[in-house]
């Protein structure tokens, strides 16, 4: 019975979260208003918004102008309760797990934006940052120096790139982005997040590029890798880090 719960609440959440994503980018501020097309900007009515029914109901269709609906909102709904489901596997019915449930629900957007249209968004991350330092160690009992540490290691992480290549390599949203990454994971997490991330950042862009996708070589949506493997970080960090610790030690033989 709690896993159907959560379950339908990572699908409610995730047809909010839809919401969010599209309008945060549009500069839009009502993000309780009515939903509409895209498209054909009609209002949307209780049936068109049924997370994952209605999108199988209409066949992926607007009902008024059957323009095609985004894939977006399926994947991410089901991706949202899937995500609910891991950490309810991780940490069960714990306050540790409302915790991680919000730092989820940010990191989805952030993945969501960046990958679409290149860009972190200060009125994601900002909020999101002051939110962790009342949450990681009130909440989640970490250690404040730690909490401090990660800030330190995942900010100056990307404010080294940032002096380096003036800018070019990376922008001020990643930077806010590795200041997030710390406060909600802390030292020592944060370093096999970081690796993480990149690994799997240049794994698939050097698929893409194979492919011959052109864009991933011009830009590269660095906040969606990173919102994943933070993501991961919080359902096996200890594991991360003992690999990483242990990739360090190959390393340096």
């Amino acid at each position: 019975m709690i896993v159907a719960l959560i379950c339908v609440l990572g699908l409610v959440i995730g047809s909010f979260l839809n919401v969010v994503v599209y309008r945060s980018h549009k500069g839009l501020c009502d993000i309780y208003g009515r939903s509409r097309c895209p498209h054909c900007e009609h209002s949307l009515v209780a049936l068109d918004l049924v997370p994952v029914f209605s999108f199988i109901f209409l066949k992926g269709r607007c009902r008024y102008c059957e323009e095609p609906i985004s894939w977006q909102y399926l994947l991410l709904e089901l991706g949202t309760a899937m995500a609910f489901l891991l950490l309810y596997w991780r940490f069960s019915l714990s306050p540790a797990f409302f915790v991680y449930v919000y730092y989820t629900c940010v990191l989805i957007v952030i993945f969501m934006i960046d990958l679409r249209y290149y860009v972190i968004l200060d009125k994601i991350s900002i909020p999101a940052i002051l939110m962790a330092f009342i949450l990681s160690p009130l909440v989640l009992k970490m250690n404040f120096i730690n909490m401090i540490e990660g800030v330190f290691i995942g900010g100056g992480f990307f404010l080294l790139q940032f002096m380096v290549s003036r800018g070019r390599w990376i922008g001020g949203g990643d930077l806010r982005m590795g200041v997030l990454m710390g406060a909600m994971l802390g030292w020592p997490f944060i370093v096999p997040a970081l690796f993480l991330a990149y690994f799997i950042g240049a794994v698939i862009s050097l698929s893409f590029l194979a492919a011959g996708n052109k864009e991933w070589k011009r830009q590269v949506p660095l906040g969606t890798f990173l919102s994943f493997a933070t993501f991961l970080t919080f359902l096996s960090g200890d594991i991360l880090f003992s690999y990483y610790r242990v990739f360090s030690d190959w390393r340096l033989l």
